[in-house]
């Protein structure tokens, strides 16, 4: 390495000098720093996605710590076949539930109030395969509503009250774990909507405003991270199918749930259209309920190729 004289030394501080004093402007436009919220999305490796996907927007030992009890809430709501993108890929939650353990969590729980018979649920969407460790992981379809607590809805005018998991209001932490697909009733289903498998009653949500409801359990079921399954994607004929699915080999993970789910829908078309978060009128409604950021351009976006 050449040896910096210290004329050398001072020609290039003059120059610096003289830099500070010129226009921005000549350098090229600004970058203003983002300052809403982070989203991690990784594409490419499905056996590597969740891992990369979350240290984007900082690693699982942020949301995680040592001794935590951790639920977390795939879709398998329906006893569809586990290809063609109504139910969570086992093998997306496998690696959830790992992270989890990973990060010292001593208990996981692994639940979903089923619309369908659960143990057909639980048999054609292959969640078993997410168990890896019986000690420690467990699976519940919460389907006794002794599993319920009811809780007031301070916000709500579609909803007052909701029965919810008591499972959930035990444990430390939660991680909403949707499913990427189309919804005949709702045009998408992503983390919000997905939060209806924590209720005993879902129905009641639908003899409201369906989507002002999904908001306003939005004030009372808040996830502590959401990480979206767009591995393969359910563009029409959902939540159960048969329709066109598209494989994506995506996952997004993020602590705004209104942010995650607008920049979600953006990521493929359905029934071959393409939507913004804002053409979705349970993330406006969220968004107008202030539960997140719904502009894509606030947002910190982090793409990683595994």
């Amino acid at each position: 390495m050449e040896r910096l004289t210290r004329r050398d030394f001072i020609k290039l501080s003059a120059g610096a000098f003289v830099a500070a004093l010129l226009p921005k402007s000549m350098f090229g436009t600004e970058q203003k720093a983002i300052t809403g919220p982070v989203i991690g999305v990784a594409h490419g490796d499905p056996s590597k996605l969740v891992s990369a996907a979350v240290d984007a927007i900082g690693g699982i030992g942020t949301f995680i710590k040592d001794g935590d009890t951790v639920c977390i809430k795939p879709n398998i709501s329906l006893a569809a076949n586990v290809d063609c993108g109504a139910t969570a890929n086992p093998e997306i939650v496998k690696q959830v539930v790992r992270l989890c353990l990973d990060a010292g969590a001593s208990r996981v729980v692994v639940l979903d109030h089923t619309i369908q018979n659960p143990e057909l649920c639980v048999e054609r969407s292959r969640i078993e395969e997410a168990i890896i460790d019986k000690n420690k992981v467990s699976l519940s379809t919460i389907s006794q509503e002794r599993q319920y607590t009811e809780i007031e809805v301070p916000r709500g005018t579609e909803i007052h009250s909701v029965k919810i998991a008591k499972e959930i209001q035990k444990a430390d932490k939660l991680i909403n774990l949707p499913t990427a697909k189309s919804h005949s009733a709702t045009g998408v289903s992503l983390g919000l909507k997905n939060l209806m498998g924590l209720i005993w009653d879902r129905g009641a949500l639908h003899r409201v405003n369906l989507h002002k409801a999904i908001a306003e359990l939005g004030t009372v079921i808040k996830p502590d991270l959401t990480i979206v399954d767009a591995t393969r994607v359910l563009t029409s004929g959902g939540p159960g199918g048969p329709g066109k699915t598209v494989t994506l080999n995506t996952v997004i993970a993020g602590t705004d749930p209104v942010a995650v789910d607008s920049y979600t829908v953006g990521i493929t078309q359905w029934y071959k259209k393409s939507f913004v978060g804002q053409q979705v009128r349970y993330i406006k409604a969220a968004s107008d309920l202030g539960l997140g950021e719904i502009d894509i351009d606030r947002m910190d976006i982090r793409r990683v190729k595994v």
